[in-house]
């Protein structure tokens, strides 16, 4: 979109929120940059240009506003939208795989050579894999400054930085302030107490959000001992790169309230991601709404209650063993037995808040040796979970952010018990595709027959081309139909 001056110039002077992450302006006479939004008054259009990443504007020379704060606006949503390799490798470095693998390890999870990625990114963002890097590293350097007391040592290695001096240097130069300036700016009492691993931050999204099925999804689902609901908040614990956390997220009007208790800061980047992901905060809901309004069937849906967004997981093979705990048992069964394999094989924690968060979900490799008989679950679906907790152990299948999703459907269709609605639940909310589609989901078939839609898998499927690629969003808005917990915000 940056490449579209007449419309970047417009979106800017309207101040228009629902830009922000999708371009940034940078401005040639004071040599900041900003996001569409910004509420200083926009300076002249001879005067702006547009990039593609706040990377590319710190190449290019330019600092972060100190008004508007580009670095911590919502994430392109292209990026789930998409499926192509750019938009796979922006996933994987969101999520910290650079800072962890190198440019290496991220081409080897593409599957292209290192200069091939580097070349694409060059192409679409301005920057590569390493400035973009870096560019969120200076962002959750910049979060760790102002929201704890960590020293600014602990910051830096925190937020990915090799040396202290290599974080004071990006710091100056991102944001024109030296660390100890960014937090002398932070407001007094504002401020939690230095206590490490106890990180509060508010996260970003594009209006309107509607958070009823989102958290009463994640709440009518939650498996005893890894997720509750308490104090208005949805609470769980997370397996990270260097320890475990645990987070707690509320929804807030233009923001979700964020709050982490890490054992290990440098998961700060990688347990934002992941909470990201989970409440699908990088979403454009006007153009989603927009295009399955024009349905005449779907409209009344989209106006009572606009801004749906798709409730997504952690951890994809978390969800895709859950998945199969929950083939067609009730959301109380599937708890249940989640549960049990939770109590059986999870690795137990503390729960500072002294909440009901007791485990870990168990890793695939946790679930590798364990003894199908002792599964309450028919014979077919003890073979289908341990064949799947195979292949996610000895890494043949990935459910991760890079993954090619059309490649891990092949492979999940081709193991033992998995029918197109497991595929496609999987494909929605652990690959993050905005297109999948359950026809033959059993709330989805009475939707239909409520509102006038075709009932038959073959001609609903047909009838939903319509609405793509937004058809998991469509999902949402038919779940609605039935009064069921999961589009409710707990009590």
């Amino acid at each position: 979109m940056h490449t579209d001056t007449e419309r970047c110039v417009r979106a800017v002077q309207s101040k228009d929120a629902r830009f922000d992450g999708w371009f940034f302006t940078a401005v040639l006479t004071t040599r900041i940059y900003c996001r569409p939004s910004c509420p200083a008054v926009p300076p002249k259009a001879a005067n702006m240009t547009f990039y593609p990443s706040a990377a590319a504007c710190q190449q290019a020379g330019f600092r972060a506003c100190k008004r508007c704060r580009p670095d911590t606006s919502p994430g392109s949503p292209q990026w789930d939208a998409r499926a192509d390799s750019v938009a796979r490798a922006m996933r994987l470095i969101q999520d910290g795989v650079v800072d962890r693998e190198g440019v290496a390890g991220l081409a080897k999870r593409l599957g292209y050579s290192a200069r091939q990625i580097e070349r694409q990114l060059h192409a679409e963002l301005g920057a590569g894999p390493l400035a973009l890097a870096r560019a969120q590293r200076a962002q959750t350097a910049r979060l760790l400054i102002e929201t704890t007391g960590l020293s600014m040592a602990d910051v830096a290695f925190a937020a990915g930085f090799s040396s202290v001096r290599t974080f004071n240097d990006t710091v100056r130069e991102v944001f024109a302030l030296t660390p100890g300036e960014l937090r002398e700016r932070t407001a007094r009492g504002t401020r939690p107490p230095a206590t490490v691993g106890a990180i509060t931050l508010r996260l970003p999204y594009r209006a309107p959000l509607n958070p009823s099925n989102l958290f009463g999804h994640l709440a009518a689902t939650a498996v005893p001992g890894v997720e509750e609901w308490r104090d208005g908040a949805y609470r769980r614990t997370l397996t990270l790169r260097h320890g475990h956390g645990i987070v707690a997220l509320t929804p807030h009007p233009g923001h979700i309230a964020c709050r982490l208790s890490l054992t290990d800061p440098r998961d700060l980047t990688l347990a934002i991601s992941r909470c990201r992901r989970l409440l699908d905060l990088d979403a454009d809901p006007v153009a989603v709404d927009e295009q399955l309004s024009a349905d005449p069937l779907l409209a009344p849906l989209v106006a009572a209650a606009p801004g749906r967004r798709v409730p997504r997981t952690v951890d994809g093979a978390e969800f895709a063993v859950r998945a199969v705990l929950g083939q067609q048992v009730s959301t109380a069964a599937a708890r249940t037995h989640a549960a049990r394999l939770v109590l059986a094989h999870g690795r137990p924690v503390d729960d500072p808040e002294g909440g009901g968060l007791t485990h870990l979900f168990p890793s695939p490799e946790a679930l590798a040796g364990l003894d199908p008989g002792q599964l309450a679950l028919p014979r077919s679906r003890r073979t289908t979970l341990t064949t799947l907790v195979g292949a996610l152990a000895d890494g043949s299948l990935r459910l991760d952010t890079g993954t090619d999703r059309e490649r891990a459907r092949a492979q999940l269709a081709a193991l033992p018990g998995f029918g197109p609605w497991t595929v496609d639940v999987i494909a929605m909310r652990a690959l993050g595709d905005p297109d999948a589609f359950l026809p033959t989901d059993l709330g989805i078939r009475r939707a239909a027959e409520h509102l006038g839609l075709p009932s038959t898998p073959a001609a609903l499927t047909a009838r939903a081309a319509a609405w793509r690629p937004w058809r998991a969003y469509a999902v949402q808005y038919l779940w609605t139909v039935d009064d069921h917990p999961i589009n409710h915000l707990p009590t």
